[in-house]
């Protein structure tokens, strides 16, 4: 029970890896708030998927990509929850289409949701961190202060070029480059701030390609591991970065992705 006496909010929680993270938090003995963009019969199932762990369980609900809505789901999270001691920014959305072609609309959405979401959620939880306890002044050694967990679920994208993505790639892109800064900032207030970066998960982002024997195939060739991943391959090292076993660990993306980073090439 390595998350016994923590509560956890994580977005895009209501299917697929956040959801897969929220019930391992919850079999680890963290109480978890499920954020989700809907309050709808997918999201109230995964509630009760939890629920049949003995955790509490919460669900809040909105779009992350709007920066109200990102407030208060944290706000509302703390209010039913309590005190909240670890983000999990796992919402993401992707838009296929070529460069020439992107619309304005799509790119917005998906950088909205990917980066801008990330961003301000991690904002308003620093801030919910420091009311809790303010943070100690540099140099000062005589207090104590608050300590919290952020995870950021990215994309091997993030390093990995994906033609007709050009949006989703510089969201994961971004959202590295956030990851490292706040992870410096961040540390003087005993907060840590890493990425994941899964490869291909078996999840609803990805059905289409599932449903694509010739494209599955191809890129089946450029996974060592020879498998799609799983939602729960991702949700074990959460648990790990969430944990007191990753207290000396911020500033860094490990990557699951059954080898595909470095074994990548197009077709």
């Amino acid at each position: 029970m390595r998350l016994q006496g923590k509560t956890a909010l994580v977005t895009g929680a209501a299917a697929g890896i956040g959801q897969a993270i929220a019930l391992r938090f919850a079999q680890e003995g963290a109480d978890v708030v499920i954020a989700a963009h809907r309050d709808n019969a997918e999201a109230e199932q995964a509630v009760a998927q939890i629920r049949q762990t003995g955790r509490r369980v919460f669900l809040v609900s909105g779009d992350v990509g709007k920066v109200a809505d990102a407030r208060a789901m944290i706000a509302a999270g703390v209010q039913a929850a309590g005190p909240l001691d670890i983000l999990v920014n796992n919402a993401g959305v992707e838009v296929r289409a070529p460069f020439v072609d992107v619309s304005e609309a799509d790119y917005d959405r998906v950088l909205d949701t990917n980066l801008k979401g990330p961003f301000f959620l991690t904002q308003a939880f620093v801030q919910h961190l420091q009311d809790r306890q303010p943070a100690r002044q540099p140099g000062d050694q005589s207090g104590s202060h608050p300590a919290g967990r952020i995870i950021n679920i990215s994309s091997v994208h993030e390093e990995l070029p994906f033609p007709h993505f050009t949006s989703y790639c510089a969201s994961k892109g971004g959202l590295r480059m956030m990851m490292r800064n706040l992870a410096i900032e961040l540390a003087p207030l005993g907060i840590t701030v890493n990425n994941i970066a899964p490869g291909a998960i078996e999840t609803p982002i990805n059905r289409n390609l599932m449903s694509d024997p010739t494209e599955l195939s191809a890129l089946l060739r450029n996974i060592p591991l020879g498998r799609l991943g799983q939602p729960g391959d991702v949700a074990g090292l959460a648990v790990f970065l969430a944990s007191a076993d990753a207290d000396y660990m911020t500033g860094t993306t490990l990557f699951v992705d059954g080898g595909l980073l470095w074994n990548y090439a197009e077709q």
